[in-house]
């Protein structure tokens, strides 16, 4: 299937031809389409619908048990995150970093 991007797309406003561009939103890399003249900016549907996703994910609040295993303390990562991250198409380590941010904040790092 072709994308849309890959076609010429001319600003509805000035009538140029929009330029590819990259936006990070987030930690999100978002493919946009630029007009230089007016600065009109289109972000691909896509890109758009997955940073809106994550977003939502945000929001979330996810309630989850800390059980006791052996001589440390687990705590179970819902699914829906770990669908997620797979779909983003990143690779999920066996390995991650976890660190004490603050009192009564603890961090997961999935990338190294």
């Amino acid at each position: 299937m072709q994308d849309i991007f890959e076609n010429t797309i001319l600003c509805k406003h000035c009538n140029k031809k929009m330029l590819p561009e990259q936006i990070t939103r987030k930690g999100f890399i978002l493919r946009t389409l630029k007009c230089e003249s007016c600065k009109n900016q289109i972000i691909h549907p896509e890109d758009l619908k997955e940073y809106e996703n994550f977003q939502n994910l945000k929001k979330k609040n996810f309630k989850v048990k800390l059980r006791y295993v052996g001589n440390s303390y687990t705590v179970s990562i819902p699914r829906e995150i770990i669908d997620f991250m797979n779909e983003q198409e990143q690779e999920i380590n066996d390995m991650v970093n976890l660190c004490m941010e603050e009192m009564g904040r603890v961090s997961l790092n999935f990338r190294w």
